[in-house]
């Protein structure tokens, strides 16, 4: 009688077999959202900038050596240990100031941002879906007005002749006057999806428009919804600052744009308190170059094209 010959197979459990196992389950695994946007070099950057800037805020009045309105220091003083940056011509420490300046920014760029891209969203994303009907050229109609309307003068004029300054009126208008773009962008992309098989099955399961617009539709376009987020945020923290620096932000609060605005009123580089004017500059300008940094991980997500690996 003859053997019949027999095949090695790789026993179970053996290291090469679990190996092999490993190998697979990590080239299945998608990456994570966080993988992707911290393989970016620059993201990595801004992120940690951006961190710092949040830490500071938190913590600004451990932070922050006096109260920014404290006006009990020499005027004109140069730094010293005491005085970091030195201090106005009001007396008070320009570098508690700048502590406290975070706040405002930060807070500015948060909630304006988010309002103007859930404007932005709702609007985009209803239009999108409406494609060729009445309320799709309502709404196209006022974005296509919202986006030629110069929008620095609006500002300018809503602000100015507002009675009640302060940064509520802020946010409300920088958001209103900021999602016309976004809200097209998203209304390309809802275009684009509409028609595909999950909307189609979600349509002949009986779900209602809104769980589809914003149920379906709007988990897929997750990483463009972020971006717009992180853009608008940038573009809300430059605002606030140019309107304060214009004259027009609230007297009562201490920002990186009301320390420009004072400077320059009280004729900073004249004096020689030229810590008073780049301060607050130079932190505004790395605060919002250290969002875009960030933006760039942001578009790794919707464009794998972009990635560095």
């Amino acid at each position: 009688m003859t053997s019949v010959p027999t095949t090695d197979f790789m026993a179970e459990g053996e290291p090469g077999q679990e190996e092999a196992v490993q190998e697979v389950g990590a080239v299945q695994r998608p990456e994570r959202w966080y993988e992707v946007v911290w393989s970016s070099k620059k993201a990595r950057v801004g992120v940690v900038i951006v961190g710092l800037y949040v830490l500071v805020a938190i913590f600004a009045p451990l932070i922050a050596p006096y109260d920014p309105t404290d006006s009990s220091f020499p005027p004109l003083a140069g730094p010293s240990s005491t005085n970091w940056l030195g201090t106005n011509t009001s007396g008070q420490d320009i570098a508690s100031q700048l502590i406290y300046g975070t706040r405002v920014s930060l807070i500015v760029g948060v909630f304006g941002g988010l309002l103007a891209t859930i404007i932005a969203l709702v609007i985009g994303m209803i239009s999108g879906y409406a494609e060729g009907t009445i309320l799709d050229d309502l709404l196209s109609f006022v974005t296509n007005v919202a986006l030629v309307i110069p929008v620095l003068p609006l500002i300018i004029t809503i602000v100015a002749y507002s009675e009640v300054r302060g940064v509520v009126l802020i946010i409300g208008v920088i958001a209103i006057t900021s999602w016309a773009g976004a809200a097209r962008a998203k209304r390309s992309q809802v275009i684009t999806l509409r028609n595909r098989d999950f909307v189609t099955a979600a349509k002949f399961a009986g779900e209602g428009t809104w769980r589809i617009v914003f149920r379906e539709i709007m988990p897929n376009m997750t990483s463009l919804v972020a971006a717009s987020f992180v853009g608008a945020a940038t573009g809300a923290i430059g605002a606030e600052a140019g309107l304060a620096v214009l004259g027009l932000g609230d007297s009562q609060s201490v920002s990186w744009g009301t320390m420009l605005y004072q400077s320059n009123a009280q004729g900073a580089i004249a004096q020689g308190l030229f810590l008073w004017v780049f301060a607050p500059g130079l932190t505004l300008a790395i605060l919002i170059t250290a969002l875009t940094f960030v933006n760039f991980g942001v578009d790794l997500l919707s464009n794998p094209h972009l990635r560095e690996d």
